[in-house]
């Protein structure tokens, strides 16, 4: 059976977020051919469109390397996000049937469950559906894929430096509160719950990135 180029995209990408391939970690089209048992050309192609996600860079004569992370990205990222967010939420506000509402209740109580049971990786996934289904009522379809490549890219984030204790509680709020206003169509109040649902995380992440950094030791001066 043949091996797509875009199964070995989600096996590269799988790995990227599972931490299999670090961030910054620099990688080969030899070694991830013979990894995947796949020819080249597959690769090739598949790390192109990780590039396009965000989570590849491709240098020229060099080969390619996992995207290398900082703060200043981080913000960046966060600021887009949240400008993409907040328009897609008070689109759905606008649009969102008693069936959406009933929807995501659904899927927050799942996620609530989650919390309780300690399952982090289903919560994580059961998040995901939360804003998917939002930016669904929003009905943009132009916005989604650009929502989706940063979902990746704070996935692999999240997964590698690790989540808060405290943070899932703050979530489940955030998405009560939600759910509430978008159940009234009350566009400004789900825009401002949603910017400070993503500023929270920024601040979360930074705090979480700032505190694994490696502190630089400085030799010590000689006294004339």
């Amino acid at each position: 059976m043949t091996t797509s180029k875009l199964d070995i995209r989600l096996r590269i990408r799988d790995d990227i977020v599972s931490g299999v391939l670090r961030f910054g970690e620099r990688i080969t089209m030899d070694a991830l051919a013979s990894r995947y048992g796949v020819s080249h050309m597959p690769v090739r192609e598949a790390l192109r469109e990780l590039q396009g996600e965000g989570l590849v860079q491709i240098e020229p004569n060099r080969g390619a390397r996992v995207r290398s992370i900082d703060s200043s990205f981080v913000e960046n990222l966060f600021e887009i996000r949240t400008a993409l967010e907040v328009m897609m939420v008070r689109r759905a506000a606008a649009r969102c049937t008693p069936s959406d509402i009933a929807e995501l209740q659904a899927i927050e109580d799942t996620l609530e469950q989650c919390i309780v049971a300690g399952d982090h990786a289903l919560l994580v996934a059961e998040n995901h559906r939360f804003h998917q289904a939002i930016n669904r009522c929003a009905a943009n379809a132009d916005a989604l894929p650009l929502i989706d490549k940063h979902w990746m890219l704070l996935a692999a984030l999240w997964r590698h430096y690790g989540y808060g204790q405290d943070r899932f509680t703050g979530v489940a709020n955030d998405h009560q509160n939600l759910i509430q206003a978008l159940a009234a169509h009350d566009q400004e109040a789900a825009a401002m719950i949603m910017g400070a649902h993503a500023t929270k995380a920024k601040l979360g992440l930074l705090a979480r990135i700032r505190a694994q950094a490696v502190p630089v030791v400085r030799p010590l001066r000689r006294r004339a």
